[in-house]
């Protein structure tokens, strides 16, 4: 796995009492999220926006009054929180410290802390530089891509996976922030070296565009981060005139539902996008007008498509709009809302589900694409688009 290419992996939040998804990068980390826009007031917001206006009900009041328990008791209330979701049996449930959520929020603003590497596990083991952030501190320090990369801080991390990479090189065991350092063991052929860099706060790639010789635009969005829909829009407006368009949605596990609606606009001229309940009061969620609707699409997914980009993918399959190539997505069609509670502490709460323009259920079923592929999923795009007249 490489570059901003982000996949879904399972991770305990503290303690191991609530299980919830994240979205990963080698060096970027954030949780997989249902976060809505206030279609009332017509604003988007952010998880920080969502979390002060939220109406706490069900399991959101029993979580609050255990966290608050536990403050009266002189206990910790991040491990009553933990405790009562997990009773709850809420498969979605989530507890953050103060720090874990703040790491959140950078996540779905673009940002992450790190030090700029993009890097995969080869076969043998051994954890392998693919990319170096231009202006990062691992590009000050002179690092290459096909680099090695065999410790981090003393620890030896050929044969980890990737995961527990970047938690070493986030520092996640010691909460390390922007300006801390970490202690990087090297090898470029014959040479073993070792470097100290700082970590920094730094921008992420959530869009990224390429186009291929025969003319068709590969859009690549690998999390629904703060900018993202309103980047596709401008990468579908740019595209050759008349060509085909793939979004790939492969491995992308979710982020803000506004920006998947904004997203789906740059294909859509207005109407539904997904219908979705929070406490029991239903709501919709529409497409803004002036969308693409006549060049050749196809939307590639597989078992790592969740949450908001299955939500993008039913509304395009629904509205005739995409040809949808791939496999089976993952089935996260639950919405989360959360909630703060004593010491800073939030709890990431299960409260509604959404559904597709035809009234699809998500949750547990995932979305069956209109064609099977699994190896060369992109060449079997492109020869879908040919067919399209793309």
């Amino acid at each position: 796995m490489s570059g901003r290419d982000l996949f879904c992996q399972p991770r305990r939040v503290r303690r191991g009492a609530a299980l919830t998804l994240v979205f990963a990068s080698v060096l970027v980390a954030g949780a997989a999220t249902g976060a809505l826009p206030d279609t009332e007031r017509g604003e988007r917001k952010s998880a920080a926006d969502s979390a002060r206006s939220a109406s706490p009900a069900g399991h959101h009041e029993s979580v609050t009054q255990a966290a608050e328990e536990a403050v009266a008791d002189g206990k910790s209330p991040m491990e009553a929180a933990e405790r009562a979701v997990s009773r709850s049996g809420d498969r979605w449930g989530a507890v953050y410290s103060r720090g874990e959520y703040e790491e959140f929020e950078e996540a779905l603003d673009g940002l992450y802390t790190g030090v700029g590497l993009w890097a995969r596990r080869e076969r043998d083991g051994r954890i392998e530089v693919t990319k170096v952030q231009s202006g990062s501190p691992a590009a000050g320090a002179g690092i290459h891509k096909g680099d090695l990369l065999r410790s981090v801080d003393g620890q030896r991390v050929d044969g980890r996976p990737v995961t527990e990479v970047v938690s070493l090189l986030r520092g996640d065991a010691t909460d390390a922030a922007a300006g801390t350092t970490v202690r990087l063991g090297l090898e470029r052929g014959t040479r073993a070296w070792s470097e100290t860099v700082r970590r920094a706060l730094l921008s992420t790639d959530s869009v990224t565009v390429r186009e291929l010789d025969d003319g068709i635009t590969v859009i690549k969005i690998a999390a629904f981060t703060k900018g993202s829909g309103e980047a596709v829009r401008d990468a579908v407006r740019e595209a050759p005139a008349g060509a085909g368009v793939v979004l790939d949605l492969r491995g992308n596990s979710g982020g803000l539902v506004s920006e998947a609606v904004t997203a789906a606009s740059a294909f859509l001229d207005g109407g539904l996008v997904a219908t979705y309940d929070v406490d029991g009061r239903q709501r919709a969620l529409h497409a803004e007008t002036g969308g693409d609707t006549a060049r050749p699409l196809v939307a590639l997914v597989d078992g790592g498509t969740m949450s908001a980009a299955e939500l993008l993918t039913g509304a395009l399959q629904d509205r005739g709009r995409a040809v949808v190539v791939g496999s089976r997505t993952f089935g996260k069609g639950s919405v989360q809302m959360p909630s703060r509670l004593p010491d800073g502490v939030v709890a990431e709460l299960t409260v509604g589900h959404y559904r597709t323009p035809s009234g699809r259920g998500v949750d547990g079923r995932g979305i069956v694409p209109d064609l099977e592929a699994d190896d060369g999923a992109l060449r079997q795009a492109e020869t879908v688009l040919g067919g399209l007249g793309g």
